[in-house]
């Protein structure tokens, strides 16, 4: 199957939970700075929750360059990471109406927790499909952001529960981490 439609939905997706986030504002009703101080935490939520998506749709964009089609595994398995990430404007909202309160701190990684096995399933089943001697196999390598991200939102996710503070600090280490471009694939795909 051509890859074209499983992108161009996929980032009509990203749009609209982007779009969807940012409704979440709410117009101030001064017009003092202050007024916008009841805004900081869904503003400093959002801004994190939007790098995270940002992360996220420029990585799909690298992955499905690398590959030639898709089938049917390739397009469960997107709409297993889809599905993840439209519960990002939830969560987002949930975690900044609350102040970093354990439970929704603690299932703000969950979710990203759960973006991130269903990325892997993806990359793993277009490895599957395309082959270990594949430019995707080549550019991907043993993915070690990949793992360690997995391992910091394991670990933050239950830690939200005691220390909600903690957990964000490492929500947002993971973020650095994947900050900087991961040109990988772009370089297997140049060379």
């Amino acid at each position: 199957m051509n890859k074209s439609r499983l992108e161009a939905f996929s980032d009509g997706v990203i749009a609209i939970l982007i779009t969807i986030m940012v409704l979440g504002f709410q117009v101030p009703h001064g017009a003092t700075w202050g007024a916008l101080r009841a805004e900081l935490p869904l503003f400093l939520t959002y801004v994190l929750s939007f790098v995270f998506l940002g992360i996220y749709w420029t990585n799909h964009h690298h992955l499905f360059q690398a590959v030639k089609h898709v089938d049917g595994r390739v397009l469960w398995a997107n709409l297993h990471l889809l599905f993840w990430m439209s519960l990002v404007p939830f969560i987002t909202g949930w975690v900044a109406a609350t102040d970093l309160a354990p439970a929704p701190t603690a299932l703000y990684g969950f979710v990203f927790l759960g973006a991130a096995v269903a990325y892997t399933i993806l990359t793993s089943a277009l490895l599957a499909l395309h082959g270990n001697d594949s430019t995707l196999a080549k550019a991907l390598g043993p993915d070690l952001k990949g793992k360690i991200s997995l391992a910091i939102y394991a670990v933050a996710a239950p830690v939200a529960l005691l220390q909600p503070k903690v957990a964000a600090g490492l929500y947002i280490v993971v973020a650095l981490i994947w900050f900087v471009p991961d040109r990988r694939i772009e370089k297997v795909l140049a060379g």
